[in-house]
């Protein structure tokens, strides 16, 4: 089969998706490149293109090469005539939700990551956060937006963010009575979760399937935002005061927590392939956030070090994730 690394996407994730795709083709340097544009057509680009692309946190980018469809849709059409398998430099949107994986199934394409109607389940916070709950992993609160003013009054801080979408863009902390008025503006277009500020230590866990079908925990990381705020898109991918500390400062029992806590949410919400998932360190211990089935690829993103923290090179993952997409698409 042919591989192909598939990134951009018409989400406001995009521009991640550009730099985790550098890192997968510095690992997978044979593999074709494909563009998925905002206007939703699809585009080959040359490797040049893509590795001389110098921010692609902040400047968008051109693909320039020709056009494979006019649409996704057509897009796939060509890659199950080609026998290509997709690895997925994706985040968020449409990439994430379940939809792009569905039109995968539906052609028999294979591709990394976790199905349609799991990607679909953890996309949504709420319904995220429940299955996690049933589970058995701890997880905060729901607050519905009528109530806000009453749960301010309770817990004095609260935590809002796009129910549907990465918490990269929108994640906005109820710090004063004004911070409401924001949040109901915001609410307005798309759906939010708000929930109480739980204080403690920001970490998040990936957790891998290997061949065998089992799963591992890899190491939880300690994220130590830039000037002690938001780990949003500016603390993530802009603000060099961040730090991510792989393996975390955490104790061999707050450590070993957190991985099953991982491991339970990654088979709570049906993932495949690899997930990570991200956690408050309380004093009750960790406290469920959210679960990301496509999870940075980038050279500087939290899964790839926690890979090397475990000793598996990005490439022999890679490998491995094309290997299950393929058994994946048999089944």
């Amino acid at each position: 089969m042919r591989i192909t690394i598939l990134f951009g996407g018409t989400n406001k994730e995009r521009l991640v998706s550009v730099a985790s795709a550098q890192a997968l083709h510095a690992a997978l340097p044979d593999a074709d490149l494909w563009f998925w544009e905002a206007d939703d057509s699809v585009h080959e680009t040359a490797s040049q293109t893509l590795l001389a692309h110098a921010r692609p946190f902040e400047d968008p980018f051109t693909p320039g090469g020709r056009r494979v469809g006019h649409n996704i849709e057509q897009a796939l059409d060509q890659a199950k005539a080609d026998d290509r398998v997709l690895v997925l430099g994706l985040h968020g949107g449409r990439a994430e939700n379940g939809e792009l994986q569905v039109m995968c199934e539906m052609r028999g394409i294979p591709f990394t990551g976790s199905s349609s109607t799991s990607s679909h389940l953890a996309f949504d916070k709420v319904a995220a956060k429940r299955f996690a709950a049933l589970a058995g992993v701890k997880a905060p609160a729901g607050i519905a937006l009528d109530d806000i003013e009453a749960a301010f009054e309770e817990y004095g801080k609260l935590v809002a963010k796009p129910a549907q979408d990465g918490s990269s863009y929108g994640l906005m902390f109820v710090n004063a009575r004004q911070d409401i008025v924001a949040v109901r503006r915001a609410a307005k277009t798309e759906i939010y979760l708000i929930e109480p500020c739980v204080v403690g230590i920001e970490a998040t866990c990936g957790v891998l399937e290997q061949l065998d079908g089992s799963l591992i925990a890899l190491p939880p990381i300690e994220i130590v935002p830039a000037d002690d705020g938001a780990f949003d898109y500016r603390a993530k991918y802009l603000a060099k005061a961040t730090q991510e500390i792989c393996p975390g400062r955490f104790t061999p029992e707050v450590s070993a927590a957190i991985m099953a806590e991982a491991l339970r949410a990654h088979r709570a919400l049906s993932c495949g392939g690899y997930s990570r998932t991200d956690f408050i360190i309380a004093n009750e211990g960790p406290v469920f956030l959210e679960t990301n089935t496509l999870p940075g690829l980038t050279a500087a993103s939290l899964y790839p070090k926690a890979l090397k923290a475990q000793g598996i090179e990005f490439a022999d993952f890679l490998q491995q994730q094309i290997v299950l997409a393929e058994r994946h698409t048999r089944k």
